[in-house]
């Protein structure tokens, strides 16, 4: 019996889920690189402990002259943190891409999350990737639990607008991740003080935005299964 459980949940694919898994890893992945890269135009220097700035300071191209982009790292050089960051970005982006949806997926995309951030891919997205990894090891689950969450007269409603937040919640992501490098906003003056509290605010609505799409995508999936089994009925 537990065989057959088992096969029959191998055989779950939830579309949805797996598309805001895919998407969320995606931009972690490239955050990563965000902090990777800069690290590396530092150069071949000791950093200054375990916290530090992936931006330095002294640049021209960017507001933050002082320096930007926190984040830790267990790796006392600026060029290694740096070049770790950045590969951990790069294989983040291939396991969300293809790799994500595999038995081993999500423990996959777990180590590589943890392995970013402790070389320096950023500090924000910890909560971020957590969240994510627990989202990946239901793509091919029952959802059994949410099933009893979500009232079952709320799910089609919620699952057609699953793809709404996660386009609110990529667009911030994006939007972010430029601020928090170039720091250039049309019609904002480039005070630090000023982009510091948007930052703040996009990180809201980025965490409440995959929420939702989670949330809703997993209605979506619960849906879908209720379609495919009425399907088979004879």
């Amino acid at each position: 019996m537990a065989s057959g459980s088992q096969t029959a949940s191998s055989n779950i694919d939830n579309a949805a889920t797996r598309t805001i898994v895919s998407t969320l890893g995606v931009l972690l992945g490239v955050s990563s690189i965000n902090h990777g890269l800069p690290e590396v135009l530092q150069g071949n220097h000791s950093t200054p402990g375990l916290f530090v700035k992936a931006l330095g300071p002294g640049h021209q191209w960017t507001v933050w002259t002082q320096g930007s982009e926190p984040a830790f790292t267990l790796i006392p050089n600026f060029l290694l943190t740096g070049i770790l960051a950045t590969l951990f970005g790069v294989l983040l982006i291939i396991c969300s891409r293809l790799l994500i949806h595999r038995p081993y997926g999500p423990s996959v995309f777990l180590l590589l999350s943890i392995s970013s951030f402790l070389t320096g891919g950023g500090l924000a997205q910890v909560l971020l990737f957590t969240l994510n990894w627990a989202a990946a090891t239901r793509i091919h689950g029952s959802l059994s639990i949410w099933r009893r969450l979500v009232p079952k007269s709320a799910r089609p409603a919620l699952g057609k607008f699953w793809r709404w937040p996660l386009v609110v919640g990529t667009v911030a992501f994006l939007a972010a991740l430029e601020i928090a490098i170039f720091g250039y906003i049309l019609g904002v003056p480039g005070r630090p003080e000023v982009l510091r509290g948007i930052l703040v605010q996009l990180g809201f609505v980025i965490v409440i935005s995959f929420l939702a799409s989670f949330l809703c995508g997993f209605a979506h999936d619960i849906e879908g299964h209720a379609a495919s089994r009425q399907e088979c009925l004879p």
